[in-house]
């Protein structure tokens, strides 16, 4: 994750090129109501994940401040504020998930494959997250691997999933 200290020592030239880039998203989406959301968008499947310098010029950029940026940020579950792993795994902890066994989710994962949550694996191909709401409650207890529900997940039917993703990734 980016540090204060980290925002201090880039160059004037980094800077310029963040500052770029990111008045091309606000040009793309100038007048668009809701905007906010759709430039995050844009940086984040660029980044892959907003970091906070970005974010900062963003504000600028807007004329808004840096409050509201993170507010978007930190309630929409699709945004990340650091690094992912190539593979992400969210786990709803929401009422109905928790209810019906997400706890034994997480416990497996972290159990079978050592992960912990909120972070990415030293390898940068897995970070596994708490989500508070993946919008699927009926389908409890859910899990999102990617871009992928799974819904009524087990212990098993997760680790599967993990498990096929290794083969891909050999």
């Amino acid at each position: 994750m980016t540090t204060p200290t980290d925002i201090i020592k880039q160059s004037p030239e980094d800077k310029e090129k963040i500052r770029t880039r990111i008045q091309k998203y606000v040009d793309r989406w100038r007048g668009v109501e809701g905007n906010l959301i759709m430039i995050l968008h844009d940086i984040q499947e660029a980044e892959g994940y907003v970091p906070r310098e970005w974010s900062m010029e963003l504000a600028k950029a807007l004329d808004i401040n840096l409050g509201r940026i993170y507010e978007v940020l930190t309630f929409y579950t699709y945004f990340n504020l650091k690094p992912c792993g190539k593979h992400a795994i969210h786990v709803c902890t929401g009422t109905a998930c928790h209810i019906k066994g997400s706890a034994k989710l997480i416990d497996e994962l972290k159990t079978r494959f050592g992960f912990v949550v909120g972070e990415t694996t030293p390898d940068r191909l897995y970070s596994l997250n708490e989500v508070r709401c993946l919008g699927a409650c009926g389908l409890a207890p859910v899990a999102r691997v990617n871009h992928e529900i799974l819904a009524k997940a087990t212990p098993e039917s997760l680790v599967e999933k993990i498990e096929s993703l290794e083969k891909v990734n050999v």
